[in-house]
């Protein structure tokens, strides 16, 4: 059998027009460098022999557009992710939110749901779940089912138990969820909050006003022009004095928006500032 082809850079770019023309998403702001390194997985994983034959199958059935999607904007993601982060939300951040009658906080590019769960169990510790909503929204319909459901590998815990631990937990992260076999129910309670849709970054407009805006290791994969277009979204999106907080390779240092913003502590946090 043939090796699968490597994807040319003009292939890509037929590739980002056809996927546009014929379904409406939209990748030709990505970062080339990443999407052409997923389309080539996508041909080794899928044993596509040749480019032509991965464009055929996406021209020609719209069931596999949901795969390659996927495999496109695919977040790795885990609970508790970068302990350090979540220690900043539950003591700097959230005392802060707790002013509010109501806390607006929005995961976007939220995948399974990891990161929305987590936010869950900190506003629950915090004693301030009761008047909190969490939006979490993802480009990608089939992340959300596992994040609707609520399911997660067993195997996983172990981490996601040490990362809570080291985001300042204090209870036996096993109280959350409810083991079967291999995989974990979390407990229902961590969903009545919990508002999951679908959003495009690129091309979806501001839904709501929030105090907080979590978006991290989404904008890695987009191209300045892009990430410049999602600042904005997330602006107008957040209330004046909110929080945003991005990934560990992400900066607003270089924005347009730099200057309405101040960075908290050495973490990824930035508050906009009020402009009343």
């Amino acid at each position: 059998m043939l090796e699968p082809s490597i994807v040319k850079d003009e292939e890509v770019e037929h590739l980002i027009k056809d996927v546009y023309g014929m379904y409406g998403y939209d990748f030709s702001e990505y970062s080339r460098a990443s999407f052409k390194r997923r389309v080539n997985r996508i041909c080794l994983i899928e044993r596509f022999t040749s480019f032509a034959e991965l464009r055929y199958t996406l021209m020609n059935d719209p069931e596999y557009l949901k795969r390659f999607v996927e495999e496109i904007t695919v977040n790795v993601t885990e609970m508790f992710r970068d302990p350090v982060f979540f220690k900043t939300l539950r003591e700097k951040i959230l005392p802060q939110l707790g002013t509010y009658p109501l806390i607006r906080i929005w995961v976007a590019g939220c995948s399974t749901g990891e990161e929305a769960y987590s936010m869950a169990i900190l506003l629950k510790e915090a004693n301030l779940y009761h008047k909190s909503l969490i939006y979490g929204t993802d480009l990608n319909p089939s992340v959300l089912e596992t994040a609707r459901s609520g399911v997660f590998p067993l195997q996983q815990m172990k981490l996601y138990s040490e990362n809570y631990m080291l985001s300042g937990g204090k209870k036996d992260f096993s109280e959350y969820y409810t083991a079967n076999y291999d995989s974990v129910r979390f407990d229902k309670s961590l969903q009545e909050k919990l508002i999951l849709s679908t959003h495009n970054l690129v091309s979806d407009s501001s839904f709501n006003s929030f105090q907080l805006i979590i978006c991290r290791n989404v904008l890695i994969y987009f191209d300045r022009g892009l990430q410049e277009r999602v600042f904005r979204l997330f602006d107008n999106s957040l209330e004046n004095l909110g929080y945003l907080a991005l990934g560990s390779k992400e900066t607003l240092r270089f924005s347009n928006l730099d200057k309405s913003y101040h960075q908290v502590e050495d973490q990824k946090i930035w508050k906009k500032l009020d402009h009343n």
